[in-house]
């Protein structure tokens, strides 16, 4: 009997006590270790964990997180993420709050106790600093304390730990010279500075959370283009349901100014719908009866009713919403490097805050001055913002890119984008409008060009090709009717082939044909034309010509992706002469001509052997494997599923400026990234030795390093926020 083999599924988990980079990597180490988990990425912007696993219990993994020290549960849904944070910045809020009015009360008590000395003994005043600092240091430093002890159980350490370690140091060390007595001698306490680092951290992760909820504004946006209910036409008769209770098949009115709540087919009506939000176009489409409507866009002027045909999670929003989800939650490969930094800071930085510690009260400094300097050290090496630093510049990125109809399948799709130096669009259906039209018949003696035309149309009559179809149109249109065919025949990279009244008709493309030059198809190609021969038993019986219009943007679109120093290609199946015409309308100069369907990849994988990196636009079935093969595939949203499952971009409008809009959000997202992982690693790399020395004590030591460790973090993801503007 053969082993089930169990399909690979994907689970996202929402993660609780998250708080440095140093957590993610622990996470991401825990679920990997659980048998039958394939792949495990934890994004700090977002605290959710995205697991591929095979058969994996969900409770496998709850259980596996609650391990490591965390809390994990299955991520449900926009709107329980939002309570949630918004629970979450309450609780923060109230902590800092009570946090800052007592540590000002320990500050103004410390700044005036000079005015007290004469009346009041310094020791009960230290009695009243320990009073106040208590509160600051087991409530609202709690959560600090809880994650480093799940850390220390765990024998690791993260930001928690260096925090706890820090406060706890300069607290229990004021504590024990309050109560422990030392005669008469002046002693020095620092229950300020363990209140006001507690407080400036609060503060820091009050103003992060606050700020990386923003970096999901845009599915929530998304989830806000969805009405709650909708009018069912039942009985001739509008019915108000919960937009969840609607069923395939129901018959729904949409009036002036609603939101279309699911996806359909318009059968009565007729109005211009905003389709802004899936193509990020401005200008409302009309639509008729028998037009496809999407849920999520906005009825303007008419009123209409709609068959639902795609609900839940099978309407384009919902599936739009799922890949922005998985995108924010991937990682660039860049974040790499952060992650393996993060797996050996925290121990590192408690190294060199013991060797602080122990060179100060060696050089005869004194035990004050040694634990001040370790304690700031601790403080001010805090990993938060290494941990920000990609996570919410993908999120978003990839947010901004589908507000403008540019859906990013993930980190790693952006970061290879920015680096390409190469595009190799495809032609038809690209380029072109897809829909070819006949221009010329040039027939042959003895024939007519409406029976050239009648032959050709009859014998492609079952085609599904783009130039079959055109002369099939034609002949409709000149109200033709179409001879029955028999031994159809496609012939690959030819044309095809099939029996009209006992007579062998062949269509085909000029280089088959030994006499073409009695025919001007030479000319024709040179207007970027397709020739197509039509014999009649191996007799030239004329010559068909194919025009298949440029989009009207696709010359800019092209000077566009070369002003960005892009190496623009032309690929396509026509003959040479057609592709270079072609070409040197959109001044494109390297044209790969008379490519048959399956050597598209090989193109590209020939540029890819040079060392360039290439980008492939394209949108048809035969564009799949050159999508796959290529560095990114971009697909147009016209295009077939399986280009689209094959891209690793999706431009929703069709409008083909949206390549070189991609490209440039790309490029502005990985600036945002090197900006700041350089900022994070600088931040470290140049304050802890400062503060190992001693040199930031007489500007405020300890409390300085708190302010400055919560603003690094504020600021990654502020800088993070910044994309939200980005503009095409």
């Amino acid at each position: 009997m053969t082993k089930t083999e169990h399909p690979m599924q994907t689970l996202t988990l929402s993660i609780k006590g998250m708080s440095c980079a140093a957590c993610v990597a622990r996470v991401e180490d825990t679920l990997k270790t659980v048998p039958g988990v394939a792949d495990a990425q934890v994004n700090f912007a977002t605290h959710q964990a995205t697991v591929h696993h095979k058969a994996v219990l969900i409770n496998t993994l709850v259980d596996a997180v609650s391990s490591a020290g965390y809390e994990a549960s299955p991520h449900t849904s926009e709107d329980a993420d939002q309570i949630e944070r918004t629970i979450e910045y309450r609780k923060l809020r109230s902590l800092f709050t009570i946090a800052a009015i007592l540590s000002a009360l320990i500050m103004a008590t410390g700044m005036t106790r000079t005015l007290w000395d004469a009346n009041i003994p310094p020791h009960h005043i230290h009695i009243l600093l320990f009073a106040l600092a208590t509160p600051v240091q087991f409530l609202c430093g709690w959560r600090f304390l809880k994650g480093a002890w799940a850390a220390l159980r765990h024998r690791t350490a993260d930001m928690n730990s260096l925090i706890a370690a820090g406060t706890l140091a300069a607290y229990f060390y004021s504590a024990a010279v309050t109560f422990i007595p030392l005669g008469t001698q002046n002693i020095q306490t620092y229950f300020d500075t363990s209140a006001m680092i507690i407080t400036l951290v609060l503060l820091g992760r009050l103003l992060e959370t606050r700020a990386r909820s923003q970096t999901s504004s845009a599915i929530r946006k998304l989830l806000d283009l969805r009405p709650k209910t909708a009018h069912i036409v039942r009985n001739g008769r509008d019915v108000e349901t919960p937009v969840e209770h609607i069923q395939v098949g129901d018959h729904i009115r949409v009036r002036p100014g609603e939101n279309i709540p699911v996806d359909g087919l318009i059968k009565n009506g007729q109005s211009a719908i905003d389709e802004s939000m899936l193509t990020g176009e401005s200008l409302p489409v009309d639509k008729q009866s028998g037009d496809k409507v999407t849920g999520g866009t906005r009825n303007t002027t008419g009123s209409f009713i709609f068959k639902a045909t795609q609900i839940g999670a099978d309407t384009v929003l919902s599936q739009i919403i799922d890949l922005v989800r998985q995108a924010q939650g991937s990682k660039a490969p860049i974040q790499h490097l952060a992650d393996r930094v993060a797996r050996i800071f925290v121990p590192i930085i408690f190294a060199i805050a013991l060797l602080t510690c122990a060179l100060w009260w060696i050089s005869g400094s004194g035990i004050e001055t040694a634990l001040i300097n370790a304690v700031v050290v601790l403080i001010i090496a805090c990993p938060c913002a290494m941990g920000l630093a990609t996570p919410t510049a993908i999120a978003v990125g990839t947010g901004r890119g589908a507000q403008l109809g540019i859906l990013i399948k993930g980190g790693d799709v952006l970061e290879n984008a920015h680096r390409l130096n190469a595009i190799v669009l495809d032609k038809t259906g690209t380029l072109t409008e897809g829909k070819p039209t006949v221009t010329d018949i040039i027939p042959a003696e003895n024939y007519h060009p409406d029976h050239i035309l009648k032959l050709a149309a009859s014998a492609e009559k079952g085609s599904e090709h783009p130039l079959g179809e055109a002369i099939v149109r034609a002949a409709q249109e000149a109200n033709l009717s179409l001879h029955p065919i028999t031994d159809f025949e496609a012939l690959p990279g030819v044309g095809v082939a099939a029996t009209i009244d006992g007579q062998r008709v062949v269509l085909s493309n000029p280089r088959t044909i030994s006499d073409r030059a009695k025919y001007p198809a030479e000319k024709l190609e040179a207007e970027g034309k397709t020739a197509v021969f039509v014999t009649v038993n191996d007799q030239p019986a004329g010559l068909i010509a194919i025009s298949d219009n440029l989009k009207a943007d696709a010359a800019q679109a092209v000077h566009d992706l070369q002003h960005l120093n892009l190496e623009v290609s032309l690929v396509t199946g026509d003959n040479e002469r057609t592709a270079k015409a072609i070409g040197q309308q959109l001044n494109i100069d390297q044209v790969f001509a008379e490519v048959m369907p399956p050597d598209k990849a090989q193109k590209i994988a020939q540029l890819q052997k040079k060392n360039i990196n290439v980008g492939m636009v394209g949108d048809g079935i035969n564009d799949a494997p050159a999508l796959a093969q290529a560095n990114v595939g971009i697909a147009l949203s016209s295009g077939t599923d399986i280009a689209i499952e094959s891209a690793g971009m999706i431009l929703m409008s069709g409008n083909l400026l949206a390549i070189a809009t991609s490209i440039r959000l790309s490029r502005q997202t990985m600036r945002v990234i090197r900006q700041n992982l350089f900022w994070a690693f600088a931040y470290n790399t140049l304050l802890i030795p400062i503060a190992a020395l001693g040199l930031l004590n007489p500007l405020g030591g300890p409390m300085l390093a708190a302010a400055a460790m919560a603003l690094s973090s504020v600021s990654v993801v502020t800088n993070a926020l910044r994309l939200k503007r980005f503009s095409p």
